[in-house]
């Protein structure tokens, strides 16, 4: 794999969604996403997948290398607030840790300044 870029070009579930890079580089990635008809759920908001999906997709630009196959050996999330139709969201990721072949990840969803979710996530590298 040539790196992030390459690798959220070739996903095909965070294209269809409309997620974008608004930048990459190693260890941080920021993306972003609309949330469209089709991510609402039976109360009328945002289905927490979606936002569990765009944060999930910035952790793993954040983690993978030009040249590595990094992978998420666990994630969790907190949602804070309830996002809804037309939202703009925006998933900032940062490495905490790296050492050897694991690390671990904090992403932040925000709806422009107020944070609606946080993710943790802990990688590990299958092959350099």
């Amino acid at each position: 794999m040539n790196g992030p870029a390459e690798m959220l070009a070739n996903d095909a579930a965070s294209t269809a969604l409309g997620i974008r890079a608004l930048a990459l580089a190693d260890g941080s990635a920021t993306l972003a996403m609309t949330v469209t008809d089709r991510m609402i759920n039976g109360h009328g908001i945002a289905h927490g997948g979606y936002v569990f999906l765009l944060a999930d997709t910035a952790f793993a630009c954040a983690c993978n290398r030009p040249g590595s196959v990094t992978v998420a050996a666990q994630a969790e999330i907190d949602f804070l607030s309830p996002v809804r139709l037309g939202d703009e969201l925006v998933a900032t990721a940062v490495e905490r840790v790296r050492r050897g072949r694991s690390g671990i990840y904090d992403i932040t969803v925000r709806r422009g300044d107020e944070v609606v979710a946080e993710f943790r996530g802990r990688s590990r590298t299958l092959r350099d």
